[in-house]
């Protein structure tokens, strides 16, 4: 079984975070989203995935996890052109599939249970296609499925309905096999010019093929807005102590749902509340209070500061009485020289550089 991760996209409603990159190496605790797809599928005993890349910054993709020596598996790429749909970046994969079953993981997508029970059900069903299915609050949102009066069987999906004919979300994680690739071969685009995937599901299931379905069980985010990256952060940072924690670096160090990165230090007049991770190489200073639910980059420096509930890229210096709330501060951003003390909510692009 093979694996792939939609990796494109333009993540418009995440500016200015995208502006200088794809949204789905943006960090939550300290790691890219679309790592945990990687070590999802990974963990599922997936060693072949191809990454399908878009025209937003791939470079920074490939340079990030190169050939996938470093995780264990073996990574393709695959070059999308323009954003045109789950359905087209699949196809673009029917080469490096063959004849093989597998699995399809969006990269801004997290679970919070691992695949590996979905993955022997889905080989154990001997299904064309095992969709994996969520309750929400906001079905309209999303891709709907609707089961049919025992609840046993999918009866129809539909993209982001107006009027929502059930609360079960279709998340970003599909079980396939190469028959979907002729069935993809007779869409349309859709009215947003896009070969829709839950039109491909929707016609597999009208043709009498084989389509299963599994609940989630957990919790599962779509990290599609800043709100939805800050609230991923908080749930991951939750694991942080359990016996099912993400997994975090070997040479960290864990204390009072606290992780330190190696050669970081704090001084004795700073407050740590956890869960909190803070990177490798960082510095918190002069009366820093950090916490809860706050992940910082690594080679940040900080002083003076009162940060909770948000997030901290790489290289970021704080340097003057600030409370920051709820907030996402890019790499190598700077705040400093503020003539009052102020509590912020910050939406800051790289290297940003903020004075009041």
């Amino acid at each position: 079984m093979k694996g792939i991760i939609l990796h494109g996209g333009h993540g418009t409603r995440l500016r200015p975070l995208t502006h200088t990159g794809p949204k789905q190496l943006l960090p939550i605790a300290n790691k890219p989203m679309s790592e945990y797809a990687l070590e999802d599928l990974k963990n599922a005993g997936i060693k072949e995935i191809a990454i399908i890349i878009g025209d937003v910054y791939p470079e920074k993709v490939k340079e990030y996890y190169q050939n996938g020596d470093n995780y264990g598996v073996k990574i393709s790429y695959i070059y999308q052109d323009k954003p045109k749909g789950i359905s087209h970046a699949i196809r673009l994969c029917k080469e490096f599939i063959g004849n093989d079953k597998f699995i399809v993981y969006l990269g801004d997508n997290i679970l919070r249970k691992n695949i590996t029970s979905y993955r022997e059900k889905f080989e154990l069903q001997n299904s064309d296609a095992m969709i994996l299915l969520c309750e929400v609050k906001n079905p309209e949102q999303f891709g709907v499925a609707e089961l049919n009066e025992n609840k046993d069987q999918i009866k129809k999906i539909i993209e982001k309905p107006k009027k929502p004919i059930s609360n079960l979300a279709v998340i970003g994680i599909y079980f396939l096999t190469p028959k979907i690739f002729n069935v993809i071969d007779r869409l349309k685009p859709s009215a947003r010019g896009e070969l829709e995937i839950t039109e491909a599901m929707q016609l597999l299931i009208d043709e009498k093929s084989k389509v299963t379905f599994d609940t989630v069980t957990g919790w599962w985010k779509d990290t599609g807005t800043p709100e939805d990256i800050i609230h991923a952060n908080r749930l991951v940072l939750d694991s942080i102590g359990t016996n099912d924690q993400f997994i975090i670096k070997s040479n960290a160090k864990i204390k009072n749902k606290i992780i330190i990165g190696k050669n970081s230090s704090i001084s004795t007049d700073s407050i740590i509340n956890g869960p909190v991770i803070i990177g490798d190489n960082c510095t918190l200073d002069s009366s820093v209070s950090i916490g809860p639910y706050v992940s910082i980059g690594n080679n940040c420096s900080l002083k003076k500061c009162n940060i909770k509930n948000s997030i901290l890229m790489n290289d970021c210096k704080i340097d003057t009485k600030i409370n920051i709330f709820d907030s996402i501060i890019a790499h190598g951003s700077k705040i400093e020289d503020m003539k009052e003390e102020r509590k912020c909510q910050l939406l800051l692009g790289e290297r940003s550089h903020l004075k009041l």
